[in-house]
C-alpha cells in the first residue's frame, strides 16, 4: 500500500520513506487495523530491497515505523521450509552458515558435482506470519549465441538495424541471423529496458561482435528522456551506469561499424542492480554474418 504521489524527487519537500513512516503510525492511531499497517510496511522493506534509505532520518523513521507498528515480525523465530528435490536442506549445508538475528537470513551453495537434475524442483512454505523473499540462483555455461532471455523486474530486448541513406533521409531495416553484412556497413543498436519499479544503482553491460567497433569511443554522462545515466564504452562491450531508474521503459541507441568478416556471436545485453544482485536480466544471444 503506497502513493503514487509519495516518491522520491528533488523538491525539498519530497520525503517518500519519511512520509510512508509517519503514515504507519497515522493508520495505527486511527483505526489500529493491523493489515493495512502491515501493506504500508511491505512498501517500506520492498523499497529498501531495491533503493537506499538515503538519510539518517529516513532509516530511524522508518525502522521505528516497523518496529513499534503493525504485526511482530521480528521474533518470528521459525525459518521458511525449504525443499530442494524433495528433501529439506541438509543440516551438512547449514552447520557452517549462522542464521541472522530478527531477520532469518542464510545463504548457501551447492558444488557442480553436488547438483542433479532433482534439484530443479524447489518447494517453500511458509508456517507464521510475516514477509519472506529469497533468490534461487542455478549458474551454468553456455555458448552466448544460444542463451534465452530471461523474464524478470527488469527486462532487457536488444535488436540490430542496418542503417542506410535514402532519398527520405536514414531508414533501419532489423537484421535477421540470414542477413548477409558487409565491411564498412553501418549497423544501429537498440536496447530496450522495462522495469515494473523505482531501482537505485544499476549497471547495464552490451557486448558486442568482435567484427563490430563502436562510433562513439568517448565516454560521457547523457540525459535522454528523464533518465540520466554515464555511458562507457571499452574493448568488448559498452557500459550504463545508473544511479536511479524510475518505473518504465527506456529506449537506448548508439552505432557500430562494421570492420571484420566472419560469422560470429554478438553476445547479450545485462544488466544488475549493484544494491540487489538478485535483480537482474539479460537478452538472447545472437549471431551475425560478415562478408
Amino acid at each position: 500500500m503506497y502513493w503514487k504521489a509519495n516518491t522520491a524527487s528533488w523538491y525539498w519537500n519530497a520525503a517518500p520513506i519519511e512520509t510512508q513512516s509517519l503514515l504507519i503510525e497515522a493508520f495505527s492511531e486511527i483505526e489500529n487495523d493491523t493489515k493495512t499497517i502491515d501493506n504500508l510496511t511491505k512498501w517500506l522493506l520492498k523499497n529498501k530491497q531495491t533503493n537506499r534509505w538515503s538519510t539518517t532520518k529516513s532509516t530511524t523513521d522508518a525502522v521505528y515505523a516497523i518496529l513499534l507498528q503493525g504485526s511482530d515480525w521480528i521474533s518470528v523465530s521459525d525459518a521458511v521450509n525449504v525443499t530442494i528435490g524433495g528433501e529439506s536442506i541438509p543440516e551438512s549445508k547449514l552447520k557452517n552458515n549462522t542464521v541472522e538475528a530478527g531477520t532469518g537470513y542464510f545463504k548457501t551453495t551447492w558444488n557442480a558435482d553436488e547438483i542433479t537434475p532433482e534439484l530443479a524442483e524447489v518447494t517453500l512454505k511458509k508456517n507464521t506470519t510475516g514477509t519472506a523473499w529469497g533468490s534461487l540462483y542455478w549458474q551454468y555455461f553456455e555458448n552466448l549465441d544460444a542463451i534465452t532471455s530471461a523474464e524478470t523486474p527488469l527486462q532487457l530486448t536488444k535488436k540490430l538495424f542496418l542503417k542506410s541513406n535514402t532519398d527520405t533521409g536514414e531508414a533501419l531495416k532489423a537484421i535477421e541471423p540470414s542477413t548477409k553484412l558487409k565491411v564498412g556497413d553501418l549497423i544501429t543498436v537498440r536496447i530496450t529496458l522495462k522495469t515494473d519499479r523505482n531501482m537505485e544503482f544499476l549497471h547495464m553491460k552490451d557486448m558486442r561482435a568482435s567484427g563490430l567497433e563502436p562510433v562513439n569511443v568517448l565516454s560521457s554522462y547523457k540525459w535522454q528522456d528523464g533518465l540520466g545515466y554515464y555511458e562507457s564504452t571499452k574493448d568488448a562491450a559498452t557500459h550504463f551506469f545508473f544511479d536511479s531508474v524510475s518505473k518504465g521503459i527506456y529506449v537506448f541507441e548508439y552505432d557500430l561499424r562494421v570492420n571484420n568478416a566472419g560469422k560470429m556471436s554478438n553476445g547479450i545485453t545485462t544488466i544488475e542492480s549493484m544494491y540487489a544482485p538478485e535483480f537482474n536480466s539479460h537478452s538472447e544471444g545472437t549471431t551475425i554474418t560478415i562478408k
